[in-house]
């Protein structure tokens, strides 16, 4: 009974209410433990929608809901929730802030208009705070930051302003500073409105006490609200006339510069708090609304007719044309569910919709919207929102779904590769096709996993973002779908390349359907830069061919790439087909494709094929006496010291190293620093082995 009236609850809360120009689309992003959840856990309880804070530490928080994320105390998977806050929808994505589910922040911040990134006070700007701030930097995001756990020792608001600037080459402009007595963080100062915002003890600091600040007070933060100033001066020529007149300036006039801005990104707001003692969430909730933009204040969604190629676009209105992306699919109990993003128009229960990144029809069956793991169900939603649907059969992450009278083709979600590989066998042998519709199923709702069969072993290969991720795959095959496998142990997925440019000419020549088939291709292939992948000239698309047999030719030298001469697969060449003949006059497209992939690993081979092997950006927090044996260790693994930055007591150490080289690395480390050292490793690129 209980259960159905929260339901109640919820539903009520979650309608929509506010117009567009009221909503809010944003994410929490941010190093792991900077505290994500636990400022999102806040946020949900201060807004109503919960009735009781949920924490990380206790294994009860509302948005890591799945078991292995209660169990380890981390977010692996992007949670979706609304809240109403100052007369706003606001609708909150709460990602994970580990390297390994970096997806998981891509595909949201794909489909958000402005996030919450949140650094950790005393480790300041961490090596996976700079890799979200660039993922949001390449979306143009505006963004507001809140500075956490300045209720610890260390803790240095003013520095990670600093490190924002230095590392970041972001503008920080303190919104609310912290205020101290006895030693320790009791209150922040609101720079817009000069005042002390205390939040209280009892009550998980609900009620929020405002006061003038004290003569003392003001003295302190002079040169915060000094900087606030100068920013809202350089956003709005009307603040700066007043500002250099000496005139006060009103808090409205005041917020109207900071939001002008903020959407611009020229600067970024900052609030100081400490989420767990439940101090300065609040005036975040406040700077959500006030300074982040809403659908309208976001450019126009934009991409390409599908039939004809020529650029368009999507207002934000719900009268225009449907169009959507998919950002997220979930296998539910065996049900297929699939996130999406509206960006412009109306979708109802039981529509039919085009998926323009496949050309095949898809139909709604069921709309919801969201809180973690809960569903609300609704009958219709429009642009501006973020939904799930299901009875979307075969939309991947990435898919553009829209009117199939006015069809258009977003912009795609950039997914990343992986670079560790485990193998994976049942049990038992009967149990074979079910662990490969399985994990066919689960790389459905991650494309940064693959898996292929090894040819002389038999055993399925499966390949992540690293360790971590592969280790809740495994997890998850057996509670979620109740199949134990045996795996091995990590190995690194290599890539392979050439040294230099060379040229190959080959001749097929096969019957087929009692018909003698002779095609003649030449190509040539070249070193591409690091990171540009597998790219075949326009010059193909020039020749006089049919437009089937350029397709084949293009699909065989793609199949050629899967697995080069060493074995691995092909990455940075450039390939240049500059001649196709049909000797005997039959343009086959299958001869073409076969000949293709002859022709180009022919060409591949004489170009003098290498391993490439991937390379980690590794990041190591360790006490200044241990150091120098870091350093030491670092450099017997191949590893390149980047930058040594100290800090009170402690170092900051970043580094480019193998990936194979920092296998078993955490008890290394454990050992070198008697277990008080910490470090983080992301992918970082590829190079010669």
């Amino acid at each position: 009974m209980q259960r159905r009236s929260n339901a109640k609850i919820f539903a009520r809360r979650c309608t929509r209410l506010a117009p567009l120009s009221k909503v809010r689309n944003i994410g929490i992003i941010a190093h792991i433990d900077a505290g994500k959840t636990t400022f999102t856990e806040r946020v949900l309880f201060y807004s109503g929608v919960t009735h009781r804070m949920g924490e990380v530490h206790e294994g009860d928080a509302q948005m890591d809901y799945l078991p292995q994320e209660r169990e380890r105390g981390i977010t692996i998977t992007a949670a979706v929730t609304q809240f109403q806050w100052l007369g706003a929808e606001v609708h909150l994505i709460d990602t994970p802030g580990h390297v390994d589910f970096t997806i998981e922040v891509e595909r949201s911040l794909r489909v958000l208009d402005g996030a919450v990134v949140i650094f950790e006070g005393v480790a300041g700007v961490e090596a996976q705070s700079e890799m979200v701030w660039r993922q949001a930097d390449r979306h143009g995001i505006p963004r507001v930051a809140f500075i956490n756990k300045l209720d610890r020792p260390g803790a240095d608001f003013d520095r990670v302003i600093r490190e924002m600037k230095e590392r970041l080459s972001a503008r920080g402009v303190p919104v609310t500073a912290p205020l101290h007595g006895d030693g320790a963080f009791r209150a922040v100062a609101d720079l817009v409105t000069m005042e002390r915002v205390e939040f209280s003890e009892n009550g998980h600091g609900q009620e929020v006490r405002r006061t003038l600040l004290a003569e003392e007070d003001r003295r302190l933060v002079a040169r915060h609200r000094e900087a606030l100033l100068e920013a809202a001066a350089d956003a709005d020529d009307r603040v700066a006339e007043m500002y250099l007149g000496g005139e006060e300036i009103p808090p409205s006039m005041l917020r109207a510069a900071i939001r002008k801005g903020t959407l611009a990104n020229r600067f970024f707001p900052v609030f100081a708090g400490a989420a767990l003692r439940n101090k300065g969430v609040q005036p975040v909730m406040d700077g959500i609304v006030q300074f982040l933009p809403s659908p309208l204040e976001r450019p126009a969604a934009s991409g390409d007719d599908p039939r004809t190629g020529v650029p368009t676009r999507r207002e934000p209105s719900p009268s225009a044309p449907f169009s959507a992306l998919v950002f997220k699919v979930v296998i539910e109990e065996g049900r297929r569910t699939v996130y999406i993003r509206i960006y412009s128009g109306k979708v109802n229960e039981g529509d039919l919709l085009l998926n323009a990144s496949t050309g095949e029809q898809e139909k709604v069956a069921r709309l919801f919207r969201m809180h973690a793991g809960k569903k609300e169900r609704i009958l219709a939603a429009t642009a501006g929102e973020i939904v799930a649907a299901r009875g979307v059969k075969s939309a991947r992450t990435g898919d553009t779904l829209c009117d199939p009278a006015a069809p258009i083709l977003l912009e795609p979600i950039e997914i990343r590769r992986p670079v560790v590989s485990i193998a994976v066998e049942p049990r038992t042998l009967r149990d074979i096709d079910r662990l490969r519709d399985t994990l066919a199923a689960i790389m459905d709702e991650d494309p940064t996993l693959a898996s292929k069969e090894d040819a002389d072993t038999g055993q399925i290969i499966l390949s992540g973002m690293g360790e971590l991720h592969l280790d809740i795959l495994v997890d998850r095959l057996a509670r979620d779908f109740g199949l134990a496998v045996r795996t091995g142990k990590p190995q690194v997925v290599y890539r392979e390349t050439i040294a230099e440019t060379a040229s190959a000419e080959t001749v097929f020549e096969r019957e087929i359907a009692e018909r003698l088939v002779s095609v003649k291709i030449a190509l040539s292939v070249q070193p591409g830069p690091r990171g540009s992948g597998v790219k075949i000239s326009d010059r193909l698309r020039m020749l006089s061919l049919p437009q089937e047999a350029a397709d084949a030719v293009e699909q065989g030298i793609r199949e050629g790439t899967f697995a080069g001469v060493l074995g691995y697969p092909v990455d940075d060449v450039a390939v240049e087909v500059a001649h196709v003949e049909f000797l005997s006059g039959t343009a086959s497209p299958l001869a073409a494709r076969v000949a293709a992939v002859k022709a180009f690993l022919s060409a591949y081979e004489k170009g003098k094929p290498y391993l490439l092997e991937p390379v980690m950006e590794v990041e190591v927090n360790v006490p200044d006496e241990f150091l120098g044996g870091v350093i030491g260790d670092i450099n017997a693994r191949r590893g390149r010291i980047t930058l040594v930055d100290r800090r009170q007591d402690a170092s900051l150490l970043s580094a480019a190293v193998p990936l194979r080289e920092m296998f078993g690395y955490v008890t290394a480390l454990r050992s070198l620093s008697q277990g008080r050292g910490i470090h983080r490793m992301k992918f970082s690129h590829y190079d010669k082995a």
